[in-house]
């Protein structure tokens, strides 16, 4: 009896811990860009081990109607990025290929997704 109640045990352990839910991926590494501060500086703007799959508008630069694209980015990380000309990953685009990916200031962008 105490055998059949360890295995009961044991299954349904191992049933919980396969249900849990696990983090979502990231890519390991920076992104980094570069974007216009309220003084007029340029500032550089970056997100440390993004989340894969998601978009991500850069918020500083979040609003076309109030704020200049950021440009120059480099992508550091260990996955692709697909840069976006518009928030939500919407607009034309362009792929940087990870770790030394990189487009100069003519890049224009405002939003990335990881893969």
């Amino acid at each position: 009896m105490r055998f059949r109640t360890a295995l009961a045990a044991a299954a349904g352990a191992l049933t919980l811990i396969v249900t849990l839910p696990t983090s979502a991926a990231a890519a390991e590494g920076q992104f980094q860009y570069t974007y216009v501060g309220v003084d007029g500086s340029p500032r550089l703007g970056f997100i440390d081990d993004p989340d894969s799959g998601e978009c991500h508008t850069l918020p500083e630069v979040a609003d076309p109607g109030s704020s200049s694209p950021a440009h120059s980015p480099r992508n550091r990380t260990d996955e692709r990025a697909r840069v976006f000309t518009e928030p939500d990953c919407t607009g034309d685009s362009f792929v940087l290929r990870p770790h030394t990916g990189y487009g100069s200031e003519r890049l224009k962008l405002r939003s990335v997704v990881f893969f």
